[in-house]
């Protein structure tokens, strides 16, 4: 169990390194694939609530750390102003709720109904770049929804959700290595035989 969630949080600073060399795709809005995101998504629904939540606590601070702490207030391509009265932490709630969303599907995942989580990635990524924009505009008293915003919005959850098979794929092979269960599959076999008498 251990070792499999070492390898998680491996994965994750794996996910903030190469987040760096992610470049935005001009021809949709510069919408980018949200790595970190993508990954504790993923992570999220194959643990339990505690090691969730410290998930949630790693990447709220680190990408809190790594975006709000620089001279400007954050990434200068993504926020054009200032933000210095942002507060540091809100990634952590963020994240948080993102993986309370996760968990709620978790018993569907345990039965090997993997996809409908990488469909839930999308949906929670979009959710979650909204309420870190409505929180954004409401520091900065300007709420101001654009197509374009929208479009990038949605673009960076559709592209972040293709990848999520590839991702789960990588957990199921951790979770194969390090022996730790990540699907139940006496659940399928029970419901099967219920469902035939």
């Amino acid at each position: 169990m251990i070792p499999y969630h070492i390898c998680v949080l491996g994965l994750m600073g794996a996910a903030f390194i190469l987040q760096q060399f992610v470049p935005a795709v001009g021809g949709l809005y510069d919408a980018r694939i949200l790595l970190v995101p993508l990954v504790f998504l993923c992570s999220a629904v194959t643990v339990n609530v505690p090691p969730m939540l410290f998930l949630a606590f790693f990447c709220g601070f680190m990408w809190d750390a790594q975006h709000l702490l620089g001279s400007h207030g954050g990434a200068e391509d993504v926020y054009t102003n200032k933000v210095e009265t942002m507060p540091f932490g809100y990634s952590i709630v963020l994240y948080a709720a993102m993986g309370f969303l996760m968990q709620g599907i978790q018993p569907l995942f345990r039965e090997g109904k993997w996809h409908v989580s990488a469909l839930l990635t999308g949906v929670a990524i979009f959710c979650y770049l909204f309420a870190e924009y409505f929180i954004i505009t409401f520091v900065r008293g300007d709420l101001v929804v654009t197509r374009s915003l929208a479009l990038k919005t949605g673009f960076s959850a559709l592209l972040t959700m293709v990848f999520s098979p590839l991702v789960f794929w990588v957990l199921f092979k951790c979770a194969a290595l390090f022996r730790y269960k990540v699907r139940y599959e006496g659940l399928k076999s029970r419901r099967r035989l219920i469902v035939s008498e």
